[in-house]
């Protein structure tokens, strides 16, 4: 089992991308956080100096969501899709677009959750339009934004266990 807080990143196939790391709290905890517009804009702001001044979440099937990230310099980026399913607290599956296209075009995100002794691993698979997509992704560094936000979310849960 991967440690908590420790990130851990693989490239299964040439389309996607699988992100996985654990947390030191509950599911259903867990689940709120990356479902509830209040705690998700308080975590997931990828690297220092982002806000989130949009958040709209509609958790569930056939529900929309859309994100606006916001640097000090004033720079915008914004991204959005369809919730595919919901199963609380254990599975999200959506559509995921990126406003300026720089992911090259919709990804499929599904989230699982597994609780474990009291302890959730989150593991999430993005599957990219194609393996130049995936690469760009991973070029540009979509995985140290979320290490940042992971990061953050950790200090917020351990802030509504302790």
């Amino acid at each position: 089992m991967t440690k908590t807080g420790a990130l851990k990143i693989t490239t299964p196939t040439d389309r996607e991308l699988v992100m996985t790391r654990v947390f030191d709290a509950p599911r259903a905890m867990v689940f709120d956080a990356l479902t509830k517009a209040d705690l998700v804009k308080r975590w997931l702001l990828g690297p220092p100096g982002w806000t989130m001044p949009v958040c709209e979440i509609d958790v569930r099937s056939g529900g929309k969501y859309r994100y606006v990230w916001q640097n000090a310099d004033g720079r915008k980026m914004g991204m959005g899709g369809t919730f595919q399913e919901v199963v609380q607290p254990s599975r999200i599956v959506a559509t995921e677009v990126y406003e300026d296209y720089w992911t090259g075009g919709e990804t499929l995100v599904t989230t699982e959750l597994v609780e474990t002794r009291g302890k959730t691993t989150v593991s999430t698979t993005v599957h990219y339009a194609s393996r130049d997509a995936r690469d760009a992704a991973l070029k540009m560094g979509a995985t140290k934004g979320l290490e940042a936000s992971y990061n953050r979310l950790d200090e917020l849960l351990n802030e509504e266990t302790h």
